[in-house]
């Protein structure tokens, strides 16, 4: 698939689930992303989301470190109130922030 149509099927996909398209990546096709209470590993599981699915990262926040499909960060996403997923599992193309701090 071009990167121009998998950046069509990501907006439409995103706006089809209700999520705004302006900052909407996939987490790893890897395997399944935990999604935490908190920016770090022993913040409470509140749900799992299977490999490669649509997210919107509202903010992003420091926390702890975790290594992951792609590299190692202290940057957890926060994709909806009270849920964080470590950027690492996160494909932005970018090593740093994406979006606001939360």
């Amino acid at each position: 698939m071009s990167e121009a149509a998998e950046t069509a099927e990501t907006a439409e996909t995103a706006e089809a689930g209700g999520i705004s398209a302006s900052r909407v990546y996939y987490t790893t096709s890897e395997k399944t992303t935990k999604v935490r209470s908190g920016p770090s590993t022993s913040h409470r599981l509140v749900r799992t989301l299977p490999k490669h699915s649509a997210v919107n990262i509202g903010c992003q926040c420091d926390g702890e470190k975790v290594s992951g499909p792609y590299g190692t960060s202290k940057i957890w996403d926060r994709i909806a109130p009270g849920q964080y997923i470590p950027d690492a599992y996160v494909h932005t193309g970018s090593d740093g922030y994406v979006a606001p701090r939360c």
